[in-house]
């Protein structure tokens, strides 16, 4: 089986898919991150800085390697969201801008009228969402869904727009409906989240919630969180 374990930012998925894998003995993805993707593609700028046409590279960058890590794993694997949120997180840019740090405080959290870039930046995203929701169709067999019951960690590198990390979660959920894929929306301690997944889809654990949620926090804590503008490229 397929898992997606989606949700916004500052969802706990991360923790959540590597409690549940170790839970269940189900190999999770290792697609890289948008903080890795960074120093290599666009060295020295945050996330925050970006131009539309730069964002649209991280997208492309991002959903392939999401792409390669799901077909080298075969027919069962838990994955760390999806190419759905890449494509939302730019739909959504065009509902609260570039940067969803500066128009937080608007109203609605929303950006002012777009120029002719952010409109041509919006036809290119619409037809990202065409091709991703295409693959995201063809590959996963269901999601679940994790509430934003957690406050938006303020790392400097995540939006700290709660309207916009909204507008994601509202529009990925619906994203599934139109794709009619199955999802179960899922909350609660750690603990309890693996329970309820593993209740859901009948998976066998091969050790207790506890020590799955301690391995995860170990793999959680291996993690380099610096800023993107803190690494290093990689070499070619």
């Amino acid at each position: 089986m397929k898992i997606a374990v989606s949700g916004t930012y500052s969802s706990g998925k991360t923790s959540t898919v590597m409690a549940l894998s170790h839970y269940t003995g189900i190999p999770r993805t290792l697609a890289r991150t948008i903080r890795e993707i960074m120093p290599e593609a666009l060295p020295g700028l945050r996330l925050a800085d970006v131009t539309p046409a730069q964002f649209l590279q991280l997208t492309m960058r991002r959903h392939t390697g999401r792409a390669v890590q799901e077909a080298l794993l075969g027919d069962d694997f838990i994955s760390d969201g999806s190419s759905l949120q890449e494509w939302l997180y730019g739909v959504g840019r065009l509902i609260h801008g570039m940067n969803p740090n500066a128009t937080a405080q608007n109203k609605g959290g929303r950006r002012a009228e777009g120029d002719a870039e952010m409109v041509f930046f919006g036809k290119v995203v619409d037809q990202y969402g065409q091709a991703f929701k295409q693959h995201v169709k063809n590959t996963y067999d269901t999601y679940v869904h994790l509430r934003h019951e957690l406050p938006i960690a303020a790392d400097g590198h995540r939006p700290m727009n709660n309207e916009f990390r909204a507008t994601i979660d509202k529009m990925l959920l619906a994203t599934l409906d139109e794709l009619e894929i199955p999802y179960h929306v899922v909350g609660g301690a750690m603990e309890e989240r693996l329970e309820t997944i593993a209740g859901i889809f009948d998976l066998k654990p091969v050790m207790s919630t506890a020590e799955a949620v301690e391995l995860a926090w170990r793999d959680y804590g291996r993690q380099d969180f610096r800023m993107e503008t803190d690494r290093v490229p990689a070499r070619a």
